[in-house]
């Protein structure tokens, strides 16, 4: 800080910042890559002025001082420009001088970012511990000595199916009198969440388009990428490619014109249609993708203009009750499609759950219900939000699916979880809790992004400025700058290893419990933990 500058009820020193940066003088080359790199400007070159204190003991004169003129890196204090800690100056520094380091002392930065009057919004998760999922074991083991036990050596249906699966003579009943069943889709249960174009940069969104072929095509995995609000692509609605797609719809519409007119001219239907009514990270909240990252594509395919903030409601408009929006969101999107796709809810992990379950289960169209708990990610949300707002996917799904045995419908209405899963890193050992607690499948957003691209926001507050548009690595951006630093096929390709390796681990898991033809869903006997609360909520083994 220097002496005359203006101090202010902002002011902040290097010490009040959560990351700090530690540059080396001796090591520094001047080179200029790292300031060039950080995406937030937190560092400036700088010019230092050092006294020396000079004595010549073979003169009679009295010390003098000398000053010394050098160049270094200096860190910037204005919380406009805080560090994130994303560590993008360490990677590009050839000689190691240069190093962002987490405080020690408490963040006193969230005090000052209101600046404005604007509460704070961010990007990436909510920085909470680890949830319930990760506590869950699976006791329920086999002793048989049969190879289907054995992951290695046999060959598992790790498939899950969406849509509405009516029994018989239902079926049968439905076909002399309209002639039409529920459409139904086989799918891998591991589902790439809704993060649209827009949210994501043009070579993350179409490297996780390439992955998702290549496992359909060339692995024989059935996986589906949700698009997300905000549409998609002319190219892929026009491709056969869209049939390894959700279309997501949701109350900003955003998109959808683009879809509707592509209609006569796709030459494949997409797997399914998801209407989002919620976010498990922000329940209550509509989606919103601000302004820095509505360039000229993103305007064209969303028909709005450039540089403005796309803020969705928080339902649907039109809709004044989920009674109504059933009957006529639904069937709407089914009557689009003749009836040929799957369409299906998304909502939030909240106590009203069961409400949408009950009327999904009268209603013969619904195929099938999402839920989003409150550990999902989000693209921009209020801190308050993302902190103080959501319910845990865990008991939430639990809850539906314990109501559908009561109903006996368990097999006819598919649930899929997400919000969390894999948040530390355990990926098939969530999903596979969360399939033996009722769900079909699972929906993964942020783990994608952290496997597939090595996005860098943690849970410390490192990085998670995916809302401004400033992504370090080019995953969440729409400045050419920033998202150039991304290629799409070595995303394509870790998305592939992602799916190799959560395969892998997810056989490990089911194999021991003997099953070897079906998901054991809503098999919770073979789980337990070691909370006794928790078990007794989710009807499991209490095991210590």
């Amino acid at each position: 800080m220097q002496a005359n500058a203006k101090i202010t009820p902002s002011t902040l020193s290097l010490k009040d910042l959560p990351w700090q940066i530690d540059w080396s003088r001796d090591k520094c080359t001047l080179c200029g890559q790292c300031t060039a790199a950080c995406p937030v400007n937190a560092i400036e070159l700088g010019v230092f002025r050092k006294r020396i204190v000079e004595v010549d003991i073979n003169a009679a004169t009295q010390p003098g001082n000398i000053y010394k003129v050098y160049h270094g890196i200096r860190q910037r204090t204005d919380p406009a420009y805080h560090c994130v800690g994303c560590g993008m100056c360490a990677m590009v520094c050839p000689n190691d001088a240069i190093m962002p380091y987490h405080n020690d002392e408490a963040d006193k930065l969230r005090f000052h970012l209101n600046r404005g009057g604007q509460a704070e919004r961010r990007g990436g998760r909510r920085n909470a511990p680890a949830g319930v999922l990760d506590q869950i074991k699976f006791t329920r083991i086999s002793m048989l000595t049969d190879p289907a036990l054995d992951a290695g050596r046999h060959e598992f249906e790790m498939r899950a199916l969406l849509g509405r699966i009516l029994p018989p003579e239902e079926n049968m009943k439905r076909v002399r009198e309209h002639g039409w069943v529920p459409p139904v889709r086989e799918i891998y249960p591991l589902i790439i969440g809704g993060m649209s174009f827009g949210a994501l940069s043009p070579p993350m969104w179409e490297g996780l388009q390439m992955g998702v072929a290549y496992l359909n095509e060339e692995m024989g995995m059935p996986v589906r990428i949700s698009t997300g609000e905000g549409g998609c692509p002319p190219r892929l609605l026009r491709s056969r490619f869209l049939r390894y797609v959700i279309l997501q719809i949701a109350s900003g519409y955003f998109g959808w014109d683009e879809i509707i007119h592509a209609i006569p001219e796709m030459k494949v239907d997409p797997c399914a249609v998801e209407i989002k009514y919620g976010q498990g990270a922000k329940p209550g909240d509509g989606g919103l993708l601000m302004w820095h990252k509505v360039n000229d594509l993103i305007s064209a395919i969303r028909g709005v203009p450039k540089g403005v903030s796309l803020p969705s409601p928080p339902t649907h408009q039109t809709k004044y009750s989920i009674e109504e929006a059933v009957a006529k969101m639904i069937q709407s999107m089914s009557m689009a499609w003749g009836f040929r796709v799957p369409v299906y809810p998304k909502i939030s992990g909240t106590s009203t759950s069961l409400a949408v379950l009950n009327n999904l289960s009268r209603n013969p169209y619904a195929a099938g219900l999402a839920i989003d708990g409150e550990d999902g990610g989000t693209g921009a949300a209020y801190n308050v939000s993302l902190d103080h707002m959501g319910h845990p996917v865990a008991s939430c799904l639990r809850d539906c699916y314990l109501n559908l045995v009561k109903l006996g419908q368990q097999n006819e209405i598919p649930l899929f979880a997400g919000g969390g899963i894999g948040k530390n890193g355990n990926l098939a050992a969530n999903a596979a809790a969360l399939i033996m607690l009722g769900a079909s499948g699972v929906q993964v957003g942020k783990y994608v992004m952290q496997a597939a691209a090595g996005c860098l926001g943690s849970e410390t507050r490192r990085c998670n400025i995916c809302n401004i548009g400033l992504c370090p690595k080019g995953i969440t951006s729409q400045d050419p700058r920033l998202y150039r630093r991304l290629d799409a096929e070595d995303v394509a390709q870790r998305v592939v290893d992602m799916y190799v390796s959560f395969d892998t681990e997810l056989r490990k898991i089911v194999a021991p419990l003997g099953r070897s033809t079906t998901l054991p869903i809503g098999m919770s006997d073979a789980l337990g933990i070691a909370d006794k609360a928790a078990a007794d909520r989710l009807q499991i083994q209490y095991v210590v």
